[in-house]
């Protein structure tokens, strides 16, 4: 049974003003210098960032755990696949 809550994020990445597709590129790079398993909260702006950096991760093997509206940006928090 999965506890009530997320564990904490292993590293914190904050690419609000980074435009597409820079901001993808960058996550993925930071996640493939995590430990398999490690993860990732990263902090997207609102429109194009939001809408394509996850599907675009998870298109790339990362299991986007959760998507919270932090009402001037967006946090997405990411694993790394074991």
């Amino acid at each position: 049974m999965k506890p009530s809550s997320l564990s904490t994020p292993d590293a914190q990445l904050d690419l609000r003003g980074t435009p597409c597709p820079i901001n993808f590129v960058r996550t993925k790079l930071r996640l493939e210098k995590m430990s398999p398993g490690g993860l990732l909260e990263v902090w997207l702006d609102a429109g194009e960032p939001i809408e394509q950096v996850p599907d675009s991760l998870i298109m790339a093997g990362y299991h986007v755990e959760q998507i919270t509206d932090c009402s001037l940006y967006f946090s997405l928090l990411v694993r790394r696949p074991e």
